[in-house]
């Protein structure tokens, strides 16, 4: 059971998930999809049976799909800081008949987290899905997590996150971004940047497993390791992206107090910097092959998108940081766009490694220089006149 959102919009303006006494939003289907089929990949890994929490669960529909949907899951622990809230999973979870296995608590999500930091009480995933930065959870959450466990973190922020509003994401992140074509790609790894020193702190590191950028916001799924050895491994892998504006250039600098240059090698301009941020690989591509094999099974309503989106993840998975937007350099250097697979066969003919990207429908990956792509581009213009 969930609010009937048209009944509180009162003007064109009105956000209707926001308006409703308890919190909903239909556009999240997709999300809470991958969630079910991450949590069941995870339980399949780990080989035991897991305990999940859900600190803001609104109405209740996630936590009771975990409960309903995925095998193996011992207990679901449901909680919301709205009265209306608790009161509505509880007779969610009543409806679906799962109510033995889901408990709901109505307290502060932090304090909530907080009372179940002690070892024995910990969580094996963990599911922050906020309106608007995870940020103000992901300490709390990442004591709750059991070692191995597994931490769902989702932004919906993504005008600072993408640079439209840099301060606001160096404040809140802790790292500087850029409106560039990637920017998607940089809202991701500055969230798991994020993480990454936020877990350092406590001597855990991270394992970044899953992460996907869909219509508003972007999504990422890690696994907390314990031990300052594994949190060493993890910041060792932070760094910078440097990008500039003038040739496309970009190259990556690893470490928190690298050196950082800043005039671009290829035409002498000055360089951007986005960062620190998490340099590493943003997807685990067994990971990702195994949520691809448990989706197609599960005749999910929206499962062809939901296969796309798996597939393009999985073949970006070990490709190299930042993608290219063809329409973007076509733009800049006042060329006609052309087909993008003509872009790609050109550069594999090349030598070069180049796939297609779920970040952007015109990105791709690739680990040929600006250069040359804008070279390869200028061929394809030419051809054409």
């Amino acid at each position: 059971m969930v609010p009937r959102l048209s009944a509180y919009v009162k003007k064109p303006s009105d956000y209707a998930p926001s308006k409703a006494p308890v919190f909903y939003n239909p556009v999240m289907e997709l999300n809470r999809d991958l969630a079910v089929i991450a949590l069941q990949t995870h339980h399949k890994l780990l080989g035991r049976e897991v305990s999940v929490c859900e600190p803001l669960t609104g109405c209740g529909l996630r936590g009771v799909r975990f409960a309903v949907e995925v095998e193996g899951v011992r207990r679901v622990v449901l909680n919301d800081i709205k009265p209306e809230s608790a009161q509505l999973a509880r007779f969610n979870a009543e409806l679906n008949k799962v109510d033995g296995r889901v408990e709901v608590a109505n307290e502060d999500a932090n304090l909530f987290l907080s009372r179940n930091a002690a070892p024995r009480k910990r969580f094996d995933y963990i599911d922050i899905d906020p309106f608007g930065p995870p940020v103000p959870y992901m300490d709390s959450a990442i004591r709750a997590l059991r070692n191995g466990g597994l931490l769902a973190l989702t932004a919906t922020d993504m005008a600072p996150l993408c640079g439209v509003h840099a301060r606001s994401c160096l404040r809140k992140y802790g790292g500087q971004p850029l409106r560039t074509e990637y920017c998607h790609e940089l809202a991701v790894r500055l969230l798991t940047g994020c993480l990454t020193m936020m877990a350092a702190k406590h001597e855990i590191g991270i394992e970044v497993k899953f992460t996907h950028s869909i219509d508003h916001y972007v999504r990422a799924y890690a696994s907390v390791h314990y031990g300052a050895r594994r949190a060493d491994l993890s910041v060792q892998q932070m760094g910078y992206i440097l990008h500039c504006f003038s040739c496309f250039h970009r190259e990556t600098v690893t470490g928190i107090v690298s050196p950082l240059k800043h005039i671009c090698p290829s035409c002498g301009a000055n360089l951007s910097v986005a960062g620190p941020l998490w340099l590493g690989r943003v997807v685990d591509k067994k990971f990702c092959s195994l949520m691809e094999l448990e989706a197609g099974e599960r005749g999910l309503r929206q499962e062809k998108r939901l296969l796309k989106i798996l597939s393009l993840v999985k073949n970006e998975a070990e490709t190299p940081v930042t993608y290219f937007a063809v329409d973007k350099i076509c733009d800049k250097l006042n060329l006609p766009v052309p087909a993008q697979k003509k872009v790609l066969d050109k550069l594999k003919e090349a030598g070069f490694q180049a796939v297609l990207t779920h970040f952007n429908s015109r990105g791709f990956r690739t680990d040929a220089p600006a250069n040359m792509v804008k070279k390869i581009l200028s061929d394809l213009a030419a051809q054409k006149a």
